[in-house]
C-alpha cells in the first residue's frame, strides 16, 4: 500500500527519509529514469529504510506508461501535419 504525506504545496511525499516527492519522480522520468535507483540518483540520494520503494516503483511505472502514451500521439500528429503540408 502506498502511503503518502501531502506537503503544504500539494506535493505528495513518497519518501520521508529523503523528502522525495511525486514531482521529483515525474521530473526524473522526464529526464529518462526508468528504474527506482535512477529516480533516487536524480535527487542525489538512495533508498534508506526501503519503505518508500514500492510507492516509487508504482509512480515510476505509471509515469513511464503515461509518457509512452503521449509520444505516439505527438508523432502521429506531426506526421499528419507533414502530409498536409506536402
Amino acid at each position: 500500500m502506498l502511503r503518502a504525506h501531502h506537503g503544504w504545496n500539494g506535493w505528495m511525499f513518497v519518501c520521508s527519509c529523503n523528502m522525495l516527492t511525486d514531482t521529483d519522480v515525474e521530473t526524473a522520468v522526464k529526464n529518462g529514469a526508468v528504474r527506482p535507483r535512477e529516480v533516487y540518483e536524480s535527487k542525489g540520494c538512495r533508498a534508506q529504510c526501503g519503505n518508500c520503494v514500492p510507492g516509487v516503483v508504482c509512480l515510476l511505472r505509471q509515469m513511464v506508461r503515461q509518457s509512452r502514451m503521449v509520444v505516439p500521439e505527438v508523432v502521429h500528429g506531426a506526421a499528419q501535419m507533414n502530409a498536409a503540408v506536402s
